[in-house]
């Protein structure tokens, strides 16, 4: 069934002629907003793991991580061909010189297509991303969240929307394409406020996009806030019937990376039903056929102005 989005996966599917796996990485990076230099604690939906799903991993070097990765899926899938994705945390908060032996260390194998690297628009300069735009198809991965400045001090994330404007622009100036992550069902934040940020990320013509529903985890601060005081979490239809909403914002070239997860179910509070990943795809597809619409269908009618 061909889907109403460009996925990243077709995306890479027809760049490449097969399809091409990720392995994410975890090279021990930390997070100016932890570690005291900006705040502690983080933001206030993020776990001790970062976001990253397989922290044990960690106990290996990068090369171990991209051989056993490569293994793992050459055996499960017959995989050929990947990219190294540094998952958790900040992964450009250290010097230059640290961060280039860390990234030279996952081109070990020639089946790794390209490196995608995840981090935060205050941990990038010009020389980090000269070095970035140095590895072959490279990929920054933005965390945001929300355009919306108000939030990002509730959510204690420790920048503006201006901070992340300008790490873009810089990137995209160097050829770099870049991944914006935004979390819907934020606190506080009306159905207007997340689709004038889709509006905002149109205007951009970001190159992907990963969505992700606001989860309150065991180890997060907001498992407080949301344990002493329980607040009203998206369920799964009204997140689908959003992403639909998004989705029709932006320009049908920007690729969609994530729309649904799974792997919450050690430390997820609330809502349960995210570790449906395939039932909430599902219900995406069908949103979008009843609605006969797909990605960018108001695209050019409210943002390519």
């Amino acid at each position: 069934m061909q889907k109403a989005y460009t996925a990243f996966s077709e995306y890479l599917k027809d760049k490449y002629g097969e399809k091409v796996y990720k392995i994410t990485v975890d090279a021990g990076f930390s997070c100016p907003n932890r570690d005291g230099t900006i705040s502690k604690g983080g933001c206030i939906f993020c776990d001790e793991s970062g976001s990253f799903s397989k922290a044990h991993s960690s106990e290996l070097d990068i090369k171990n991580q991209i051989i056993t990765g490569i293994s793992a899926l050459n055996t499960r899938f017959g995989a050929q061909k990947f990219l190294a994705y540094f998952q958790a945390f900040s992964n450009t908060y250290a010097p230059t010189e640290k961060l280039k032996k860390i990234y030279d260390s996952a081109f070990c194998d020639e089946r790794i297509l390209g490196i995608s690297i995840g981090t935060r628009p205050d941990c990038v300069d010009n020389e980090k991303l000269d070095l970035i735009a140095s590895y072959k198809n490279p990929w920054l991965e933005l965390g945001l969240q929300s355009t919306h400045d108000i939030t990002l001090k509730k959510i204690n994330r420790g920048h503006d929307y201006k901070c992340f404007l300008n790490a873009y622009e810089l990137a995209k100036q160097k050829g770099i394409k870049v991944c914006v992550h935004m979390v819907l069902g934020l606190q506080d934040e009306t159905k207007e406020m997340m689709l004038e940020s889709a509006k905002r990320l149109a205007k951009l013509e970001i190159d992907g996009i990963k969505l992700h529903m606001l989860t309150v985890l065991d180890d997060a601060p907001l498992s407080k806030i949301y344990k002493e005081k329980p607040f009203e979490l998206l369920d799964m239809r009204s997140y689908c019937e959003l992403v639909c909403d998004f989705l029709e914002l932006l320009p049908p070239k920007t690729t969609i990376h994530r729309l649904a997860g799974s792997g919450y179910s050690k430390t997820l509070i609330a809502p349960k039903w995210v570790n449906n990943k395939f039932e909430t795809l599902n219900l995406i597809d069908e949103i979008f056929e009843q609605r006969k619409s797909k990605q960018g269908a108001k695209f050019y009618l409210e943002c390519a102005k």
